[in-house]
């Protein structure tokens, strides 16, 4: 029962636009948050990293610093798992 919330709970993280799309984005590789900028340019780079903060509290995501630049990636292979349906679905490029 204990796992049915704690996947409760990294769903309902999950479950926003920008946060999926920030994980769709990571799948593909580690990015930095000015990277992630780049392909969500309809988000402030301080927003991006709200939403990786949030992520990274919830162990989704875990950080990786060399010298000034932050790079994010996925920590948990279940999420990776996960994203990779939902990614092959509806992650795709207009």
């Amino acid at each position: 029962m204990e796992n049915a919330k704690e996947i409760a709970e990294l769903l309902k993280v999950l479950a926003n636009e920008n946060r999926l799309l920030i994980v769709c984005f990571l799948s593909e590789s580690p990015m930095t948050v000015s990277e992630l900028n780049s392909r969500l340019s309809n988000l402030s780079q301080s927003a991006i990293s709200q939403h990786l903060a949030l992520m990274k509290a919830h162990k989704i995501l875990e950080s990786t610093k060399c010298g000034l630049s932050i790079t994010y990636s996925i920590q948990d292979d279940r999420i990776r798992s996960v994203i990779q349906v939902l990614k092959d679905n509806y992650c795709k490029e207009n």
